[in-house]
């Protein structure tokens, strides 16, 4: 009996090498693997294909018909005897394709010629590629539309509707292959029980699992797939929402510490805030104070333009829970950033930040800071004040996670651009707890694509800032297209020439510090999908461009600034390879007004503020992701000044490193931009620790296309578990749950 847990090698058919290839090659090991092997798309076999254009290299499946085959005749130079071909010309609804094939003998010749016939029709795959000014089809391989058993492959076609499903495949694996053998599977299998109660499917309007997989993988037309697709989406969503859901419960019975205030720092800084707080600053603030009054852990995500007020926000929520008795630790990227937080809050709170000092405030706390480069004499004097619960909050980078660092009662951990942190390490500082779970609170200007995701699940709750404070100026963006307008590059350092003519400052990023090094492994996180047929897809650079023309380095572009077109200026360097001391030295003095241009890598992302800085350059900006480009330009335009960033790249019109670029010049909204980047990353894994796109634990769920879909198995999840938490009634969708919370992956679904 095959039942969905069989070796797939029961329904294969196929030699061992082919075999091999199926199950190392895709990791499809069990009959349940293969039916859940989903196609990317489907080729109509009813029609010519529509060729609109071709490109060289391109991986093409064409349903095709033979319209002229010919048999040429020419001398082997290796052996001197007769050798044969036989080209044949392909008609598809676009250009025509040639193909060719190589006969020793007559015999071969004369069976390629009798399977090609003029007339004769099939599903065609090869290589686009042009030989003598004609398209041609190389390396073809191809099921025939004629008398069954004519080809091995033909079997492929029987019992299939007007849709040819083309799946993801390894070398050595054809589409028909996986078709063939998913058809015999679908027709052996004795049992497949359906795990979804069938109450909850005629609700939803839901087909049972067996006709949606058989419409999945061999439909009649497109309103099949897309109802196998809606009832497979569904059950992806349904089984998630239940894991998600049971997590939450599991939190909520866990508790949280409500930190609901009682002492008077809070009121004693809001007494001295210089300014009123925004409508939406208020707005926001009462809904993490309310989430902070309860017994259950908040996990909210505070999205806001870059310069919309959320570091105030968070630390007015750091200091609610110092008035409870807590400790809040502000997590930093880059010590850069943690260096800038800290003097950033220290000089809001005033003597409020001098608990146990002279001088400082009766209401007052210490905020304390934490990087890596601290000395072990440094650190002992924070660590100490940390671990008696002297000092109420923290600002560090990742030495914030290492063992030695204690608090005394960790109330809140607010994770500043979570874009830079992994699940493991945000879950690192809330095991600091001791025992009672952290309420979170994660600030970004740009949601990446799986915090994004998350939010649809419903596992985060969101907080916007939708206005800015007065002071933030429109910032201009424009991409520089140097492949096409090579003589744009004078103009970009005559404008930064202008800038600072007019006594403003300039900064200049480059994707790496120095010439010699390799690029860097980070540099393209937005590569887009392998194509169906696994080849090598183009990097995020784009275009086609595979010359060896070198990255921008700050090193190299800091030596050609200051003795080329802008000799003269105080122009400095800034990147990570710099001592710490340094670093912060530079930084200061470009704050100070005592640098005009500062060459930089991504150390100035996030978080720093000079309000004399009007002009953002980006060197070979399609290097950088589309999270961090927003980052990057909202660091010009602080000061009420009108800000200009210019996107600079080699990249070539109509490449995907283009059309990215001309979104983030295109918007200011980061919502929009993070909806881009999920379409073009995916969603990262949902339920994982994984961070972007190819590695997503979802096959059939799209969380951009399927919103709806989520909502209403949310909607289910919440309403079978209020029923039957242990889902007893269900017990194939509990084993199924189960399953997925066995799995290391989600370990981490409530830690994001």
């Amino acid at each position: 009996m095959i039942t969905l847990d069989s070796k797939v090698e029961a329904v294969l058919g196929e030699a061992g090498a082919k075999r091999k290839r199926i199950v190392e090659g895709l990791h499809i090991e069990t009959v349940g693997d293969l039916l859940n092997h989903h196609p990317r798309r489907y080729v109509k076999t009813a029609e010519l294909t529509e060729v609109e254009s071709l490109v060289e290299g391109e991986m093409l499946v064409v349903v095709g018909k033979v319209s002229q085959s010919r048999e040429r005749t020419y001398t082997d130079r290796r052996t001197g005897r007769p050798a044969y071909r036989v080209e044949v010309t392909l008609a598809t609804g676009g250009p025509d394709l040639r193909m060719t094939f190589f006969a020793k003998n007559a015999r071969v010749s004369q069976y390629h010629q009798h399977r090609l016939q003029p007339g004769r029709r099939g599903i065609f795959q090869g290589k686009a590629s042009r030989f003598n000014g004609q398209w041609q089809l190389t390396n073809p391989q191809m099921v025939l539309m004629g008398t069954p058993g004519e080809d091995t492959a033909q079997l492929a076609l029987e019992n299939l509707g007007d849709l040819y499903p083309i799946y993801p495949l390894t070398k050595g694996v054809e589409s028909w292959d996986l078709q063939r053998a998913v058809a015999f599977a679908l027709s052996v299998l004795e049992e497949l029980p359906d795990p979804i109660p069938e109450d909850v499917r005629e609700e939803h309007g839901l087909i049972g699992l067996r006709q949606a997989l058989a419409w999945l993988h061999a439909p009649d037309d497109f309103g099949q797939v897309t109802r196998a697709r809606k009832r497979l989406a569904f059950d992806e969503a349904l089984v998630t929402q239940l894991v998600l859901g049971r997590r939450r419960r599991a939190a909520a019975a866990e508790g949280a510490r409500p930190r609901t205030g009682g002492g008077g720092l809070l009121a004693a800084f809001d007494a001295r805030l210089p300014f009123t707080l925004t409508a939406g600053q208020e707005r926001v603030g009462e809904e993490i104070f309310d989430d902070l009054a309860r017994d259950r852990p908040m996990n909210r995500l505070l999205q806001g333009e870059v310069g919309s007020g959320k570091t105030l926000v968070a630390l007015r929520a750091m200091l609610r829970v110092v008035d409870s008795g807590g400790q809040a630790a502000l997590l930093a990227p880059t010590e850069v950033l943690a260096q800038q937080h800290h003097r950033s809050l220290t000089a809001m709170l005033g003597d409020l930040a001098a608990g146990g000092m002279l001088g400082g405030a009766d209401e007052a706390t210490r905020v304390e800071l934490l990087t890596g480069s601290m000395t072990k004499r440094e650190r002992t004097e924070p660590l100490l004040r940390l671990a008696s619960g002297e000092a109420g909050i923290v600002v560090g980078t990742h030495a914030l996670l290492q063992d030695t660092v204690q608090l005394a009662d960790l109330g809140l951990v607010v994770v500043d651009e979570q874009h830079r942190f992994g699940v493991e390490q945000r879950a690192a500082l809330t095991d600091k707890s001791r025992g009672v779970p952290p309420h979170i609170l994660v600030m970004t200007a740009t949601p990446i694509p799986r915090t994004v995701a998350m939010t649809v699940f419903g596992d985060l709750e969101t907080s916007v800032l939708d206005e800015l404070p007065a002071g933030r100026a429109p910032i201009q963006s424009t991409v520089v297209p140097l492949a096409d307008a090579p003589h744009w590059a004078d103009r970009i350092w005559a404008r930064a020439r202008e800038e600072v003519g007019k006594g403003h400052q300039v900064y200049v990023v480059c994707p790496r510090i120095a010439g010699d090094e390799e690029e860097p492994a980070d540099a393209l996180d937005a590569p887009d999908a392998p194509d169906d047929w696994g080849d090598p897809t183009e990097g995020a650079a784009g275009g086609g461009e595979d010359a060896p023309r070198p990255l921008s380095a700050v090193e190299d572009v800091v030596a050609e600034l200051s003795s080329g077109p802008l000799a003269g200026l105080r122009v400095q360097p800034l990147h990570g390879r710099m001592a710490a001391d340094e670093k912060d030295r530079t930084m200061r003095s470009f704050a100070a007004g005592d640098v005009d241009v500062l060459v930089s890598t991504t150390v100035i992302e996030v978080g720093v503020d000079v309000a004399n800085a009007t002009t953002m350059v980006l060197l070979d900006a399609d290097r950088f992701g589309i999270s961090q480009l927003h980052q990057l330009r909202g660091r010009v335009g602080r000061g009420g000044l009108p800000g200009l960033c210019l996107l600079v790249t080699h990249a070539e019109a109509g490449s995907p490193a283009r059309e990215r670029l001309d979104a983030v010049a295109g918007t200011s909204d980061g919502f929009e931009l993070s909806r881009i980047d999920l379409e073009l990353r995916r969603e990262g894994d949902v339920l994982g620790a994984s961070q972007s796109g190819f590695r997503s634990s979802l096959q059939t769920l799209r969380v951009l296309r399927d919103e709806e879909t989520i909502v209403a198995a949310r909607e289910a999840a919440t309403a079978l578990l209020d029923a039957d938490a242990d889902l007893r009634q269900a017990p194939l969708l509990a084993g199924m749950v189960t399953e997925l919370e066995r799995t290391a992956a989600a370990a981490f679904v409530d830690r994001s």
